[in-house]
């Protein structure tokens, strides 16, 4: 966004230098890019008048000119065809660096000396006209510079906008922001006065037949138009923020949108068909021809402005070439009107076209400001154009959303930004930006945003401006006031972080998935229609096809990292993630949980270890030991092993469930089945574990205590039973652990067989039991004892006998 000094002067009456009005807008969030004196090169150029033009001696097409500039005569040699006795021209004198790098120089033109150059507008930089030299009227003085003479001693100020500020794309909206943090007054742009635009009774018709892409539609019929040159000052005040003049009515809809931030579009209104505006969408195969001589294809969502017949515009992007205002118009159809923002960038993006309309209307435009801006630019073509207005009009109104009042709390304004406000202070500074705050009592204020102001939601937002308005740097330096006190300890985050560092111990290297997934995980993992992990939240606006949804579970995106290790020769893998899946709760946000999952696949030893350990593979024990060994770390001695639900991706017989004491599933391990892996393709066995580190969390953990080291030799007695197969090792283990002999220091089994001689439908487990104790030596006696009692327990609980050989 570019903005000139004295244009800003126009509507804020302050004597802020450009340097200081850069300052002061850079304090407001605005941040200044360049801040370039314009047209200085002027200043070497003035008004002279040409008093004798004689022949030049020695060439048929140039001239010898006497002109002068105050009291002094100089001798100018020119090829201009306009050059006459009489008129004012500009003259560059020696010295002047001109547009193009041409530096004037006293020299002489076949054999003639010449004090300086009369100028064309191409040569000064001011138009493209090279056919002669400037004519000015009598109004310039003589001697005075060109940069003084035509007011284009000025200053230009380059602004880089954030999205959220469409208010200051236009000078009016950075002058408001100026006159708000200066105290100084805000002078509004002279609109007119004009009949009202009641739609009656007029010789075209408007018709908005997508409402919610253009809540907002005026147009104005204007006749009797006159297409000239703008006037220099119209003129020179684009080319100072890089527009090219054009025509007059051209360059006043440019005018109007600098100056107020409303986009205007001028049609040629004989050349309308049906003398109609319609605002639709484009029917198939529609194409456009736009202003930069370019044939379009218009996709099916892409905003039109229509005639009766065909499209006549890009809606908030670019005219048509077959509706033109051009030199033999005599009648124009002013459009001004509200587009939505997401619908023009949108259109803007796909075509690859942006403008300095699609600019404002993407970062959304007041839907109040079209009839104001309006009414600005009508003024001036009657003024410039000589136009004649219709009475009457069109305006198109939707339903416009209402802006809620905010309540600003004083004590809360001072708290945050440490500054001694009372409630008139910061309605002073409100109101100075047209935000209106009423004072409700000393402590509140009810303000309302307007409607140029998108970005205030929130009390914060409204503590923002004060603080922008009041001046960052004059805002006092005060500490914040913290307790001495520890913070209270994440239990979640110092689990996920002491799980992290016990799998990366043993060998799992870490790995991040995307948390947008694809839909097709849930077929590839065989899950029923009806599982609860296939409920899951849905992306409104997907980067891609496959990653449409947020994740259930992680296990997908590992086996998916699993294949493309193989893929590149890497079939020894370990991994493991730590992150969030989510799951919908009704209309509220999606519920998040952090969830651990961990695969092993290859080589039980990769690397060099297998020529010490042999190229044996890794099998169920591998990964269910890498759990026992996680739990362990974590110290969650209340979590055990349980038999595992039918779970449709782990292969039959082969998975455990994770249990807490209370008896709720809080993890899974097993072998990934051979269907699972066909369909992610992976062609090697892969071991898996899955477990919800919320649910652990919160559960209790065994603190380390110290215990010290044994003063007396263990004995180890061993126990061979034989019991029904459907009888676990597991719950024998665990009964001998729960009958708390105080000389059993560990059980553990280390034989299961079945065969003969044992007979069809009974096993044989050994058990290993370890006995010490803390004050003596034992002996056999003692420990008889104790190992009987414990013989006569486990048979008679599962109705087993001793095994004979």
């Amino acid at each position: 966004m570019k903005v000139t000094v004295n244009w800003l002067k126009q509507f804020v009456q302050c004597d802020l230098s450009p340097s200081a009005i850069a300052d002061r807008l850079t304090m407001l969030g605005l941040e200044v890019d360049a801040v370039e004196e314009l047209f200085p090169y002027l200043d070497r150029v003035v008004v002279a008048r040409i008093t004798e033009v004689r022949p030049h001696p020695d060439a048929d097409r140039l001239v010898l000119c006497s002109a002068q500039t105050t009291d002094e005569s100089l001798t100018v040699v020119c090829g201009a065809p306009n050059a006459k006795e009489g008129m004012l021209t500009a003259l560059a004198l020696p010295g002047a660096e001109l547009p193009g790098g041409l530096t004037i120089r006293k020299s002489k033109i076949r054999g003639q000396q010449s004090a300086g150059m009369f100028c064309s507008e191409k040569d000064l930089g001011l138009g493209d006209d090279h056919s002669g030299i400037v004519e000015l009227d009598d109004s310039f003085s003589l001697g005075a510079t060109l940069r003084q003479a035509l007011g284009l001693a000025d200053t230009m100020i380059e602004i880089d906008l954030t999205p959220n500020r469409p208010d200051c794309t236009s000078v009016y909206g950075v002058a408001r922001e100026i006159a708000g943090a200066s105290g100084c007054k805000l002078l509004p742009p002279d609109l007119g006065a004009l009949p009202a635009l009641t739609g009656e009774g007029l010789p075209f018709t408007v018709q908005v037949e997508e409402p919610a892409a253009c809540p907002r539609y005026a147009a104005r019929l204007l006749t009797d138009v006159t297409i000239a040159p703008s006037p220099p000052w119209l003129a020179s005040r684009l080319r100072a923020v890089g527009l090219r003049p054009i025509n007059n009515v051209v360059d006043i809809t440019n005018f109007v949108m600098l100056e107020m931030g409303q986009p205007l579009h001028a049609f040629d209104f004989d050349l309308l068909s049906g003398k109609k505006i319609v605002v639709r969408l484009p029917r198939p195969g529609e194409t456009i021809t736009t202003l930069d001589g370019t044939q379009r294809k218009l996709d099916g969502d892409m905003l039109m402005i229509c005639d009766a017949e065909k499209p006549v515009a890009l809606a908030g992007v670019m005219g048509g070439e077959n509706s033109e205002v051009g030199p033999t118009t005599r009648n124009i159809l002013l459009e001004s009107a509200c587009f939505d923002a997401l619908s023009i960038r949108r259109t803007s993006r796909r075509l690859n076209l942006s403008t300095d309309a699609s600019y404002r209307f993407e970062r959304g435009i007041d839907p109040q400001l079209a009839p104001k801006a309006m009414a600005r630019a009508v003024h001036m073509m009657v003024e410039i154009a000589g136009a004649t207005v219709i009475e009457g009009g069109f305006d198109c109104l939707a339903e416009l959303p209402v802006t809620a009042a905010i309540t600003l709390r004083r004590q809360r304004t001072v708290d945050l930004l440490g500054a001694p406000f009372t409630t008139d202070q910061i309605a002073a500074l409100l109101n100075g930006i047209e935000i209106a705050a009423e004072k409700i009592d000393e402590e509140t204020l009810r303000v309302t945003p307007p409607s140029f102001r998108v970005d205030l939601e929130r009390e914060i937002d409204l503590i923002e401006e004060v603080a922008r308005l009041v001046g960052y740097n004059d805002l006092p330096s005060v500490l914040p006031q913290v307790p001495m006190a520890f913070p209270e300890e994440n239990r979640e985050r110092i689990l996920i972080k002491a799980a992290a560092r016990v799998m990366n111990s043993q060998g799992f290297y870490e790995a991040i998935n995307y948390s947008f997934v694809s839909e097709e995980h849930f077929e590839q993992l065989q899950l029923a229609p009806d599982d609860f992990r296939r409920r899951a939240v849905r992306l409104l606006n997907p980067i891609a096809e496959n990653q449409a949804i947020m994740r259930t579970m992680l296990l997908p995106g590992l086996l998916e990292n699993v294949c493309r290790n193989i893929n590149y020769q890497q079939t020894d893998v370990r991994l493991f993630e730590v992150g969030k899946v989510f799951h919908p709760e009704g209309a509220e946000l999606p519920r998040e949980s952090f969830s651990l999952c961990g695969v092993m696949s290859g080589a039980r030893y990769p690397g060099a270890a297998e020529l010490h350990f042999g190229t044996a593979q890794v099998d169920f024990y591998d990964i269910k030991g890498a759990v026992e060994q996680l739990l362990a770390q974590l110290r969650l001695d209340t979590v055990h092993f349980a038999d595992a639900d039918a779970a449709p991706y782990a292969a039959q017989g082969e998975a455990l469930s994770l249990h807490d004491a209370d008896g709720q599933a809080v993890g899974l391990l097993g072998r990934i089945s051979s269907n699972v892996l066909k369909k992610f393709g992976i062609r090697q066995d892969v071991y898996f574990f899955e477990i919800s580190l919320d649910s652990l969390a919160g559960r209790r953990v065994l603190l380390p205590r110290f215990t010290p080291l044994p003063r007396f030799m263990a004995m180890k007695w061993d126990l061979a039973i034989v019991v029904a197969d459907e009888v676990r090792g597991k719950d024998v283990v665990d009964h001998i652990t729960a009958m708390a002999e105080p000389l059993v220091e560990a059980v553990e089994i280390f034989d299961v067989y079945s065969g003969k001689p044992i007979e069809p439908g009974a096993k044989s487990i050994g058990i290993a039991i370890q006995y010490r104790s803390p004050d003596q030596t034992l002996d056999d006696q003692t420990v008889g004892i104790v190992h009987q009692h414990i013989i006569d327990s486990v048979l008679a609980k599962f109705k087993g006998r001793l095994r004979e050989e």
